[in-house]
């Protein structure tokens, strides 16, 4: 593994990228709430263009996170099952998720519904890594994923696209927008649907011998907005997303259990410019409804409602401000029957200096006042400096995760503490080679106590890891092309994820390896071949339980275009067949086939 990294790297840094332009011309949002060339911020970022999404085809969020550098997923199952990201090895609920910046983190568990979000609708999903409470607020200490859906283009358009597959899969979406000067509108609609395989079967058992479990979801997404006169405009925007997801409770091979689900997402922006500042008036709701009669929370009715004020400021040329406040309200009206507000006051400069090169700072700080926690300080600090073809990087950053409704009502005897972190990556980049350092260290971890079995949940608990926890590690990223018709992308993290007395976390691979080769010498043609390595991974701390890492897989997609209007694809999902789990006792998919046709009118 080492020879092959050195020697990857060495080759990388003789080389040059002919998409490097392309990746100059990304315009970010996430990483201090205003857009920005993704050059101009300092944050550790990672984006997922639209071109990627239409390339390769992913079935899910779930599937494009995968895809990335740094980023390791695990489920309790196939398609619709749970689903979790661990983002440099960072625990999952401390991963903020939003939605055209609406929070998609369900409140009760702190985990967000991944499986669920179909990839139809997204233009770009960006990745910001390492803490960020001091722009986003509580529960970002790990990261923040934004998921940015499309806007449309000047005109009427519509389209739509099916795609079929092994274990009964099917999915469809219907598109219709339009767009001119002053007014726009924008819908969507996917219908997915498999008959899936088991959610659980003991590991190197044939899943074929037990119960299917099936998945289906619809999710109905509309885009609007006025444009009242040239300085100010109005935008809103709403997702539903229902899906009934069958799945195995403590026995595996009759179990009728069944979660049904509806979230539904809404925000309404006002915006007005003028020759001072730009600023953004808002109000966002995510409610969560959940049920699942035969689980531990039969009935679950949350809602999250946020409204708030931004402004930017701009002065001397490319140095601006942010600064603003918002108000948070959580409702929880069922099964916990619980409330709480946070107040956040938020401020952000950002300073660009010519000294021979380009140097970048940003600081950012915000205060929390909570009703039912600790008010908290967090903030975060980048540099970046670009001469040339190199640059340079560094942030830290404080973060601050606090425990979810789930894990104090399932602690140990001991009260459950918020979380506190510190940040640190340090990065160097020479054309489109990429080495960075980062290092987490968590302060009362909150961690998975697994008494029990798989199948046994009665003795498990939630308790607070007294000391200083620390995720460290590295990652080489490099993307390059050959004979202007291969791009070559290779990513390598290594990850050494302790606790305070050295014993190592549970669910964390210790490597990641992915490697994907996309050709496109054939006209109108485009053929990927995506593989990933996850290293040692067992289920348990301590190295206890199930080892679930070690092992390899390989995805392959075939895109043509008929026209510029219609295009068809296939794929095959783990190529090899290869037998796997990433949790212990839930199954993976085997080899599995889809076809699909999209078009526009």
């Amino acid at each position: 593994m080492k020879n092959l990294i050195l020697t990857a790297s060495l080759f990388a840094i003789l080389t040059t990228n002919i998409f490097s332009k392309e990746i100059k011309n990304i315009v970010i949002y996430s990483a201090i709430k205003t857009d920005q060339n993704i050059q101009d911020s300092t944050a550790s970022v990672e984006v997922i263009t639209d071109i990627e999404l239409k390339e390769k085809h992913f079935t899910n969020l779930s599937e494009a996170l995968n895809s990335v550098v740094g980023l390791d997923m695990t489920s309790n199952g196939g398609l619709g099952q749970a689903s979790f990201v661990r983002i440099d090895g960072m625990h999952y609920t401390t991963t903020l998720v939003l939605i055209d910046g609406v929070i998609y983190n369900d409140i009760t568990n702190g985990s967000a519904f991944l499986e669920h979000i179909q990839i139809s609708d997204i233009k770009q999903i960006e990745i910001i890594k390492g803490a960020q409470s001091g722009i986003w607020g509580v529960n970002s200490s790990g990261g923040v994923i934004n998921i940015i859906t499309k806007n449309p283009k000047v005109g009427f358009f519509y389209g739509g696209a099916v795609e079929l597959g092994s274990f009964g899969f099917m999915k469809t979406d219907a598109r219709l927008s339009y767009k001119n000067e002053s007014f726009y509108l924008k819908t969507n609609y996917n219908n997915t649907k498999t008959d899936g395989i088991t959610a659980k079967a003991p590991k190197h058992k044939d899943i074929l011998k037990y119960e299917d479990d099936k998945y289906s979801s619809k999710t109905i997404s509309a885009k609007t907005g006025f444009q009242i006169n040239e300085t100010n405009k109005i935008d809103l925007s709403y997702k539903s997303i229902q899906s009934k997801t069958q799945y195995d409770g403590t026995n595996t091979k009759e179990d009728k259990s069944e979660i049904t689900l509806k979230n539904q997402f809404s925000k309404i922006n006002y915006n007005h410019i003028d020759s001072f500042n730009r600023v953004d008036i808002y109000a966002k709701q995510s409610t969560f409804n959940r049920k699942d009669p035969q689980g531990w929370t039969k009935e679950f009715d949350g809602q999250i409602q946020e409204y708030g004020f931004k402004s930017k400021i701009p002065y001397k040329d490319e140095n601006f401000l942010i600064w603003g406040v918002d108000k948070k309200n959580y409702k929880q009206t069922k099964e916990y029957k619980i409330k709480y507000q946070d107040d956040g006051l938020f401020l952000t400069n950002q300073n660009i200096f010519d000294l021979s090169g380009k140097l970048i700072f940003t600081q950012a700080i915000r205060h929390d006042r909570y009703s039912k926690f600790e008010d908290k300080t967090t903030g975060k600090i980048g540099v970046s400096y670009i001469k040339e073809n190199w640059t340079t990087a560094a942030n830290y950053g404080t973060g601050y995760k606090a425990p979810s409704l789930y894990e104090i009502s399932n602690s140990s005897k001991d009260e459950l503490s918020p979380e506190s972190v510190k940040s640190l990556d340090i990065s160097v980049k020479y054309k489109d080679t990429k080495i960075r350092y980062f290092q987490n260290k968590i302060d009362d971890l909150i961690s998975y106590n697994n008494n029990g079995t798989a199948s046994d949940f009665s003795d498990d608990y939630f308790e607070n890891t007294q000391g200083v926890s620390t995720i460290k590690g590295y990652e080489l990223s490099y993307k390059k092309s050959f004979f202007e018709d291969i791009l070559l992308t290779f990513g390598y993290t290594a990850i050494d994820a302790k606790d305070k007395d050295n014993k190592s976390l549970g669910r964390v691979a210790k490597e990641l390896l992915k490697v994907s080769v996309d050709y496109y010498g054939i006209k109108k043609t485009h053929i990927g071949l995506y593989s990933k390595y996850v290293g040692e991974r067992y289920d348990q701390l301590d190295k206890q339980g199930e080892q679930t890492g070690r092992y390899t897989t390989a995805n392959m997609v075939l895109n043509y275009e008929i026209d510029k209007r219609t295009k068809i694809y296939g794929k095959i999902d783990n190529i090899t067949d290869k037998y796997y789990q990433t949790i212990d006792g839930y199954a993976t998919y085997p080899r599995a086939y889809y076809v699909g046709l999209d078009y526009q009118f």
